[in-house]
């Protein structure tokens, strides 16, 4: 389990969005069916959220090493159906996983390239 220093609030209108081991955030109870995923609380806006906001596995009540299973299963480059009778999940849930996996993927490439530094051009190209 991760420290909550390695978490950032997910509210875009805090002035710590974004930003980890700023103090602000604790721990405030915990969610899920078996209470494994913690709630945390921003003191510098009072937002509440999931552990789990702002990641692939957001809104999902599949277990982490589930949900990492099935993720493997797709890397090695096993289909919808594959993966699904391989791991004993849903083909539309490997199919959402997957959707959401590859969306959160491209998040977080768009926000690196957008805080990568800016080469000049060559003159070939």
């Amino acid at each position: 389990m991760l420290p909550v220093e390695a978490f950032c609030c997910q509210n875009k209108e805090c002035e710590n969005f974004g930003k980890k081991g700023m103090g602000n955030l604790s721990q405030r109870g915990w969610s899920g069916h078996k209470k494994a995923i913690r709630m945390l609380y921003c003191s510098a806006c009072g937002a509440h959220f999931s552990e789990r906001r702002g990641t692939a596995l957001s809104g999902s009540r599949l277990p982490e090493d589930k949900f990492i299973n099935v993720m493997s299963h797709l890397f090695e480059q096993n289909g919808i159906r594959q993966t699904a009778r391989l791991t004993g999940v849903n083909r539309r849930t490997v199919n959402r996983l997957a959707r959401a996996a590859g969306e959160h993927a491209e998040k977080t490439h768009e926000e690196i390239v957008a805080f990568s530094p800016q080469y000049p051009r060559s003159a070939n190209g």
